[in-house]
This record gives structure tokens, sequence and C-alpha cells, in this order.
């Protein structure tokens, strides 16, 4: 006990830290927590096709290929994320009574320039923005989450113009 305690003392005397967060064997370990560069990034072109898939499940696992959280080099602070290409959105699957009862609200900024669209007519003039409102609904509100938001691209119909990126379909349940 007197050896350890020398020991202990002629550690403190040299101001050296004997827990195992900071003392020797720590700093002989330096192990340091890797983080990616921009450079090393892999984005990937996905497709999804919304025939009949419902919507907000739909806006989940999108949000998830933007952010890059699917990868398991995820880093919250980078844009890891992927492009998605989502096809036939005027085919999207709407649950309960969302067609009739749901409504899109927007403001001019004007006194009394409150805006009001329902779902019924989002749907039949622009349905692209009904999932890309979703999709938004589920990302950051920060100026990485407005850039990823950049990787999305909506189409009506089953026509799409990336074909040049190869793109990679994926199922959704």
């Amino acid at each position: 006990v007197r050896q350890a305690g020398a020991a202990l003392a002629a550690l403190l005397l040299v101001n050296q830290c004997v827990c195992w967060s900071c003392g020797p064997a720590a700093q002989e370990a330096e192990v340091k927590t890797y983080s990616m560069k921009a450079s090393e990034i892999a984005k990937e072109w996905l497709v999804v096709d919304a025939t009949g898939i419902p919507l907000g499940r739909m806006a989940t696992r999108i949000a998830t290929f933007l952010r890059g959280k699917h990868k398991p080099t995820f880093q919250p602070n980078l844009d890891m994320g992927d492009n998605v290409i989502v096809i036939n959105a005027s085919a999207v699957k709407l649950t309960g009574l969302k067609l009739e009862k749901k409504v899109y609200l927007r403001h001019t900024g004007w006194m009394g320039g409150q805006k009001a669209t329902p779902m019924k007519t989002m749907m039949e003039q622009h349905p692209d923005r009904v999932i890309t409102k979703a999709v938004w609904g589920m990302m950051p509100k920060t100026r990485l989450g407005r850039r990823q938001m950049t990787h999305l691209r909506v189409y009506a119909g089953a026509e799409h113009p990336h074909f040049a990126q190869q793109p990679k379909t994926v199922e959704i349940t």
C-alpha cells in the first residue's frame, strides 16, 4: 500500500492525472474520431415509384435518403444524401379524409393575404408539390436542409429526364 501511495504521490507531483480518460494509458492510445471530407462522399441517384404508397411513409423514407441517414458514414453537418427522383406523384396513396379535408396555407405577406388551397385542387393541378411539401416538413429547416431539398426531383408521370445518371430503383413498402 505504501508503494502504491508513493507512486500516486509521484504522479501528482508531476501534475499528471491518473484517471482512465486522460491518464498515461489514454495518452498513448490517441484514438481520433474520423470526419469525412466533401470529396470522399459518394452520392447515388435513386428512383422511387409513388404508385400506391402512403404519402407520409414515402416522405419519411425520401427525407432519410436526402439527408444520408441510411449510410453508415452519416454525419449531420455534411450533405451526404443521395439524389432522389420520384415518379408517378399523381398516383400517391392518401389515407383517411386527407383528400377532402387537408388544406395547404400560405401567406402573401400583405394584410389579409392568407391563401388556402385544398389538397384535392393541389393533387389535380400540381401533384409534385404535395410530395415536395411533405418531404420538406420532415427535413431540417436550415441552410443544409434547403440545399438537400435541391436533390429532390418529383414528376407527376412515369417519365423523367435523368437516365444519363443511371438511377437505381428503390422499393418503399
